[in-house]
């Protein structure tokens, strides 16, 4: 990397997230003066222009990439209308050592004293909070499911390449046309459609406001720089502020600009889970840089250079911290952008580009936790650039993860994408799939299903509470064997998925009504032409996910049953359920047999995959096709990110000889040290998995750095990826690092700050984490060979 990149580099590094209240004051004010005067999306869509018009705009010293959410690199804003921090969240986030956001006394007072009271009982938290039944709020406070939307807004969007070809102008000339083509006698819902549309007109002008603030203060800065070359530098990207985002994008500077300038809008409107993502990057900036490198206009280095530079950009926006914190609560600054690279176009064909190698040379050297990135691969990818990937993941940053392309295709079809919309398509945030820039897919909260078996055990009970939070299905001291058992679970199983579903659809129209995305609109697909928001029914496809774990967990704890309960009779039911009741205090020798004498998931044991198959089978038939409220379905897929952690620490111990406490399994992965036969067999155990029924599978896999250190090494793990991926699976991803580096980082932070480590979908740096997260990674697997 060249001077000014290390330079902005070492600032994005050392720079500490803070809180920045000026979005909420602006809001707040805005409403207090005009709520009732506009229609909501429009009073949505004026209240983004005015914090366009009125946000602290900030332009550094070695920047070429404008734009920051907030007044300054990582100063993250509140959203006080959908989720009200109080003073206590404030004083835990200024406060705990990790994931801390500074704040200043005097912003707290101002918050509490203008922002708090204007927000008590509007906010969408607080809509959601007050009219869920009580067998969700059972459900949810005993840890059976999270819901996404209490906290954020609806996200994980992702965008195609319209905004390389059309700019804001462009966009309000359709909105214009479609304006006037509205039917007042014929459509009822005309006089909606035209107060959505005129928002969305409003949002595309305050997008133009934004960046010609940026250009004014690049021109008066070039009048007063002393250095030729930096004036030079402000006055190109003033002239570029003044083309995009108004217009569409000429040049490769101009393209990364205008994503910006976009990607800003998205997040600044509303804060969605999670940030937006600019799709199949490389595969939009690649015409611009082919064309300028033949015209001799722009150079491989500065191409390089200026990718850099947004690369950096994406890493100053730290996800903003949630309400209802605790000092110790797991979190991450990662806000889950996704580079896609690689993949094929839409005709079907590779994709790799000049641009895809460039991209993976910053991920390598610029080593930051931000943005994630993923190499996509299929028959068409060229094995060089898979090797190229893996020498990059050899480094054990934990970056890029790895998805296979063909199988995702598979699995949006089967949703009933175009075949052409499937191959545009991709991964958004951790491993959910959707058709880029034409689909809302949106992620409604993680399935504690380990959990769902603790209450099944049960009969109803939570055993850490004492509280019933689901139906009664009987005592299992009466089940009379396996077929029973499972059946009981089935219909816990049913009953905590309807609940979820039934809330997920009941906030769908509180978002569509109350919180209207008037700018996100602009840029995805058919809401211009449907005259609606992207929270009601405008894209062109409409899905919710919902992320089942600990598939891992909870196929071990019916082995274990199976085997040692109904099979071999060694132990009575109430043996092991009292065992589990005392966590296995007394019983270490009923835990050590459980542990030896089990056929766990991810050893390609035909009697353990056989329960993760019917698992996994039986959630699709309870979510998959489910209505939403949008003409779209409910779909599954298998993600947790770090929600194992917290749901293992809503239970108590589990059959399977997991103690009280302890993590779940992640993803699809097997359960902690459960898999003793190596890589292979667990690509086995998970292949019996039909990865194309889902919207996404994750796969963790630890690896010793001495298994990486040839080139025969590196096409070793090449051919296990290519194995997998020829097997039908649709991801994995790999943490390259021992364990002694991990224990000694928990000794001496400070000699390694910039270790990062593979999570759940997205990568952290290890001292960022608590001490459970860590610990979570330590317990992997360590794979010794392949």
């Amino acid at each position: 990397m060249n001077e000014r990149v290390q330079r902005l580099r070492r600032q994005t590094f050392e720079t500490q997230p803070s809180l920045s209240i000026e979005r909420a004051l602006i809001e707040t004010r805005f409403y207090q003066e005009n709520l009732g005067k506009h229609s909501i999306p429009v009073m949505r869509a004026l209240t983004y222009l005015e914090i366009c018009r009125n946000h602290t705009i900030y332009l550094g010293d070695d920047e070429l990439i404008v734009g920051e959410r907030g007044p300054a690199p990582k100063a993250v804003p509140t959203f006080p209308e959908l989720t009200c921090h109080s003073v206590e969240d404030f004083q835990v986030l200024n406060t705990r050592e990790q994931q801390r956001y500074t704040i200043s006394q005097e912003d707290i007072d101002t918050y509490e004293r203008e922002v708090i009271p204007y927000w008590k009982g509007r906010t969408v938290r607080e809509r959601i909070f007050s009219h869920v039944p009580p067998e969700w709020q059972a459900a949810y406070e005993a840890g059976l499911f999270t819901e996404f939307m209490e906290q954020r807004a609806p996200g994980h969007t992702s965008l195609d390449g319209k905004i390389y070809r059309m700019g804001m102008l462009d966009f309000k000339k359709q909105i214009e046309a479609h304006l006037d083509r509205l039917d007042y006698l014929a459509d009822p819902d005309a006089t909606d459609k035209a107060e959505e549309l005129k928002a969305m007109a409003i949002a595309c002008d305050a997008a133009i406001v934004f960046a010609n603030r940026h250009a004014e203060l690049a021109e008066q800065r070039a009048l007063t720089e002393k250095n030729p070359q930096r004036a030079a530098e402000l006055r190109k990207m003033a002239e570029v502020c003044r083309r995009v985002p108004a217009n569409a994008p000429r040049t490769f500077h101009e393209a990364i600009q205008m994503y910006w300038f976009v990607h800003l809008g998205t997040i600044t409107e509303l804060n969605g889970w999670d940030a937006m993502n600019p799709g199949h990057f490389d595969q939009h900036l690649a015409p611009f840089y082919n064309a300028e490198t033949a015209a001799g206009t722009l150079t491989r280095d500065q191409a390089k250079e200026l990718l850099s530079c947004f690369w950096i950009k994406v890493n100053n926006h730290t996800a903003p911290p949630k309400v209802g914190i605790t000092a110790r609560e797991s979190g991450t600054y990662n806000d889950f952008t996704n580079l896609n690279i690689g993949g094929v176009d839409r005709n079907g064909g590779n994709a790799v580009s000049e641009v895809s190698y460039i991209m993976l040379e910053i991920v390598e050297e610029l080593h930051i936790l931000q943005p994630g990135n993923s190499v996509h691969i299929s028959t068409k990818t060229p094995e060089q650039f898979l090797k190229a990937a893996a020498r990059v993941i050899r480094q054990g940053h934990g970056y890029p993860s790895v998805f296979n392309a063909d199988t995702y295709i598979m699995e949006l079809m089967r949703q009933g994408k175009s075949l052409h919309d499937a191959r545009e398509g991709g991964c958004s945030g951790c491993i959910e799939v959707g058709a880029f820039g034409k689909e809302a897919y949106v992620l409604t909260g993680y399935l504690n299903v380990p959990k769902i078996l603790e209450v099944t055990l049960n009969n109803g009970m939570d055993p850490c509470t004492g509280k019933r939070c689901g139906i009664q299905t009987g005592d299992p001291r009466d089940f009379k064997n396996y077929e029973e058992l499972y059946e009981a679970f089935h219909k816990q199983l049913s009953f905590v998925i309807d609940q979820k579903i039934r809330v997920s659809n009941y906030i769908d129209r509180m978002f569509a009504k109350y919180a209207p995305a008037p700018f996100l609109s602009v840029v995805i697909e058919d809401c211009i032409a449907k005259g609606r928001d992207y929270y009601d029914a405008g894209p062109r496809y409409n899905t919710n996910y919902i992320q089942c774990t600990g598939l891992g967990t909870v196929t071990d704890s019916l082995a274990a049953i199976k085997k040692h309960v109904f099979e071999d009779k060694r132990y009575a039911m109430d043996a092991l359920l009292d065992a589990v009741a005392k966590n296995f205090e007394g019983n270490e020798v009923m835990r050590q047999t459980i542990l030896n004498r089990t056929p766990f998931f991810g050893n390609d044991d035909d009697e353990a995959d056989g329960i993760a198959l019917k698992v996994y089978n039986d959630l699709l038939g309870l979510i998959e096709g489910q209505p939403n409220t949008k003409g779209g379905k409910f779909h599954l897929n298998m993600l947790s990110t770090t929600c194992h952690i917290y749901f293992g620490k809503v239970m108590g111990a589990t059959p399977n000889g997991r103690l009280a406490g302890k993590s779940i399994s992640d993803g699809t992965s097997p359960s902690h040290g459960a898999d003793t036969h190596g890589p292979a067999a667990v690509i086995q155990s998970l292949a019996k998995l039909d990865h194309t029924m889902s919207g996404g599978t994750l796969l963790n896999q630890r690896f010793l750095p001495s298994l990486l250190k040839k080139d025969e090494d590196i096409a070793k793990l090449c051919h296990l990826i290519r194995s997998y991926f020829t097997l039908g699976g649709h991801h994995i991803q790999f943490n390259i690092v021992d364990t002694a580096t991990l224990r000694a980082a928990q000794e001496c932070p400070e000699d390694y700050k910039d270790l990062l480590v593979r999570m759940a979908g997205y990568s952290d740096y290890f001292n960022d984490m608590n001490e459970d997260l860590q610990q979570e990674v330590i317990d992997r697997t360590e794979n010794e060979s392949f």
